[in-house]
């Protein structure tokens, strides 16, 4: 009897957690990043993904004020003393889990993040805010890296009780903008937490993700090439197997007269084993938007020459079909190589791939709180897993659009579960930049400008950081815009989805109809947008070095500006000159008068009629305050009756200032 009971002792402590292996290491978790399947099966074991950010707290309901509140920096879950230290609290989660991409910017980085795990008192890492996130603490890019001043970490840190994550001494740092995704399993999950030493015993595992993660797996091959007639010609490429297969890569080039309304308007439609999956153009199916922009991604990848590559993993059991339908009033003729096609183990958790694309056009933004309002990307009905999306639009206007922040709800919470600081912080970048990048897992591939006008392009695709739902999913957009604008918005969003999945109208609950895409699809586009500057009040004679906008002065409370706004002039250097086209109602001597701007970075300028100097040099540097300056008498013309010419030339910058910009309120002749 007391063998039998030692035996049984003795299998119960080798089935007991304290011995079972970790179901999720952080080797596991990179050896899930790099298998390009795994992202097509359901996820075991299961995990709910989160988001921390410092998003403004003042957004409680969509029906209350403070939904659309725009103070998203330095929101943390709480402060605490540690010691002598006070530190400042991100996130406090109760394990197992993992963070699985984490994201900051900041206007600099001088103090210190703290990591403490399982409940210990002791972090176990403590680095430099900006060295640990973007910087090389542990890894290098492209799994850590800088991207158009957002800091990325796509290192995977598993925790099996808890985390928490502090920052220290937030008066010397002042400012701090954070994102942190991470996946939450269930209590039954044996999660190993992440060590330094275990961290170090797997470098040359990482080092090898580090490589693949920037590879392409192109499959070389001959490519069909078909004519599609304008107005409606298609044609269907399609596969029948007697097992489980998966398109691994698709490649596609086409040839067009107009090429970038080709890109928008030949539809791509995908059907495996005989259910609708894809209906998205052309050229936003590959993450590129309106036109060619080379760049690379884990998923897609756009060459030079015009040729498209995705490499979303697409499993079917019997039959695959993907038809090329041709809406634009030119013919086409599109090259498919569809040839990576392999054999796979279908089990019951493999999910078929899904990709749809919407457009809304001419949408009025507005800055007023009660006249924001969240778009809708997409929503689901049924079980699958989020995977990315690639977000493509036209600003009229050089102002920043994206202020915006994204909702995400799952599994009916109504509250998002994903609660953004700002549209380029939700695609790893900030502050607005409007620069190429491209990375495994975000990119900018268009951004035409000036600064932020004209068709602009950014893709989020996900690995660690899908998010899985049971019964429903939806992601907004909060389209929050500087000033009141007209832009146009269109996303491609993709997931990985059961039988019976659907997308649905977030407004009404009905699939989304055919004849309002192909509408869109139909829609012209335009690669280069001529920007010509609309500014009340004022007459361009042509288009200066920089930027000229009109910009709002509402904001600003120490100075009144005529109409709340400003003839605006940025991003200029030394030598640069605005001509201005001005009416004057009588000959003869009389003063120039102007209202204008100064600030702590603005610039010091010389005018001129007529190309005859007029004056001294005007200092607009202001130490601490935006204000108007009032009226200044910039010296006496001798002008003739009608229109003249007004130059206004930067000649450099106060020894204080930060930059060289120009404000223009009102001028006058008297």
């Amino acid at each position: 009897m007391a063998q039998r009971f030692l035996l049984s002792s003795l299998v119960l402590l080798l089935l007991s957690p304290l011995t079972q292996a970790a179901n999720v290491t952080l080797s596991s978790l990179l050896d899930e990043m790099l298998d390009r399947n795994a992202i097509t099966q359901f996820p075991d074991p299961a995990f709910t993904c989160k988001q921390a950010s410092s998003y403004d707290r003042r957004s409680v309901s969509p029906n209350e004020e403070g939904w659309f509140a725009n103070g998203d920096a330095s929101q943390f879950v709480r402060e605490e003393m540690n010691g002598d230290r006070k530190e400042w609290v991100l996130m406090d989660e109760k394990g197992p889990g993992a963070i699985v991409r984490w994201w900051i910017t900041a206007p600099h980085y001088k103090v210190n993040f703290r990591i403490y795990f399982d409940g210990k008192a002791e972090p176990e890492i403590t680095a430099n805010v900006g060295d640990l996130i973007g910087g090389k603490f542990l890894v290098d890019a492209p799994l850590s890296s800088p991207r158009a001043n957002g800091r990325n970490l796509y290192l995977p840190i598993p925790y099996a009780k808890s985390i928490k994550i502090t920052v220290d001494d937030m008066p010397t740092q002042q400012n701090l903008y954070y994102q942190i995704n991470f996946r939450t399993y269930g209590d039954n999950v044996n999660v190993e937490s992440f060590t330094m030493e275990k961290f170090r015993s797997l470098l040359p595992k990482i080092e090898k993700a580090q490589k693949t993660l920037q590879e392409s797996p192109i499959k070389e091959g001959p490519a069909i090439a078909v004519k599609l007639a304008k107005n409606g010609g298609k044609h269907t490429f399609s596969k029948t197997v007697s097992s489980p297969h998966s398109i691994n890569s698709l490649t596609a080039i086409i040839s067009a007269e107009d090429f970038p309304q080709a890109m928008r308007s030949v539809l791509v439609k995908g059907s495996f084993d005989g259910i609708p999956t894809v209906r998205v153009p052309l050229g936003d199916f590959f993450g590129g938007g309106v036109g060619i922009n080379p760049y690379q991604t884990w998923y897609t990848k756009v060459e030079k020459d015009g040729t498209l590559h995705s490499f979303w993993r697409m499993p079917f059991k019997e039959k695959y079909e993907l038809t090329f339908i041709n809406y634009s009033d030119q013919d086409v003729t599109i090259s498919v190589n569809n040839d990576d096609v392999q054999p796979i183990q279908w089990t019951d958790r493999t999910m078929y791939f899904f990709a749809d694309w919407r457009q809304d056009r001419t949408i009025q933004t507005y800055r007023e709180e009660e006249k924001k309002q969240d778009w809708n990307y997409i929503a689901l009905q049924g079980k699958g897993v989020f995977v990315g999306d690639s977000l493509s639009l036209v600003n009229t206007v050089p102002e920043w659009w994206g202020e915006g922040d994204e909702k995400i709800y799952v599994d009916g919470e109504k509250f998002p579960l994903h609660f953004g600081t700002g549209s380029e912080d939700y695609y790893g970048y900030a502050w607005c930049t409007p620069h190429f990048f491209e990375a495994p897992f975000h990119a900018q591939p268009r951004a035409e400008g000036p600064h932020n006008f004209g068709n602009v392009t950014n893709d989020r695709f996900r690995l660690l950081d899908g998010i899985p739902f049971t019964k429903d999913f939806r992601f907004d957009m909060e389209i929050w815009h500087w000033i009141a604008a007209k832009v146009d918005y269109s996303v491609v969003t993709y997931w990985y989805g059961f039988p019976g999945i659907k997308p649905v109208d977030a407004s009404t609950g009905k699939y989304p109809s055919d004849e309002r895409l192909i509408e869109e699809v139909k829609a012209k586009v335009t690669y280069k947008i001529p920007y010509v500057a609309k500014i009340p009040g004022f007459k361009l004679k042509e288009m200066p070095p920089g930027i000229v906008s009109r910009q709002e002065m509402s904001n600003w409370k120490d100075g009144v500006w005529k109409d709340n706004d400003q003839l605006w002039w940025t991003g200029t250097k030394p030598g640069d000159k605005l001509e201005l086209i001005v009416q004057i109602e009588k000959s003869g001597s009389q003063k120039l008068v102007c209202e204008m701007t100064k600030a702590r970075d603005y610039g010091q300028f010389q005018f001129s009629l007529n190309g005859k100097k007029v004056g001294g040099i005007i200092d607009l540097y202001n130490s601490d305050k935006v204000i108007n300056s009032g009226p200044i008498v910039i010296g006496t013309v001798d002008a003739e009756k009608g229109e003249n010419v007004l130059t206004i030339e930067v000649v450099g910058k106060h020894k204080d200032s930060a930059g060289t910009m120009f404000g223009l309120d009102v001028y006058r002749f008297e």
